[in-house]
């Protein structure tokens, strides 16, 4: 986790840090003698480097949030792997789904039974399984606007 104390600018939310988005640094010296001295290398991208970094090297998207005053990323290691999920007794289409989550930010039912070619019941048995296995979470949302993510931290 890296915490730092202090507010976004009004101009930016979570959900901008995620994206390419504009540049307010609170002290613009300190800013410009940093971009100056090389140690950073584009306004505005700090966040979103750190994104594509942890997915390119497997692990799950880091978390972003307003946090006791301050902003908090927090990264994770990849707890999915191959020895973790053998474990679980996980079938192949659940394995499958599992590496489309890592990529992916969401699946619904239907994309689930397209991956698989399978049937609309044995999509919902299969990620009941996973949300059994504490794996996924679904959506608030009910009906075919359902979808599920993957839950980031596993609990041992």
């Amino acid at each position: 986790m890296i915490w730092n104390v202090g507010e976004l600018p009004r101009q930016l939310s979570i959900t901008d840090l995620k994206a390419k988005h504009s540049s307010y640094p609170r002290n613009h010296i300190l800013a410009d003698i940093f971009f100056k001295g090389g140690l950073i290398e584009a306004w505005g991208r700090g966040t979103v480097k750190i994104i594509d970094e942890c997915v390119k090297f497997g692990l799950p998207k880091p978390d972003i949030e307003i946090l006791t005053g301050g902003i908090c990323v927090t990264i994770y290691k990849n707890q999915l792997d191959d020895k973790f999920l053998i474990k679980l007794e996980l079938n192949e289409r659940q394995k499958k789904v599992i590496g489309y989550l890592k990529e992916n930010e969401r699946i619904t039912n239907r994309e689930y039974q397209q991956i698989n070619g399978r049937s609309g019941r044995t999509a919902n048995r299969d990620l009941g399984d996973l949300i059994t296995k504490k794996l996924i979470k679904s959506s608030d949302k009910k009906g075919a606007a359902t979808f599920y993510e993957l839950i980031t931290t596993i609990a041992p």
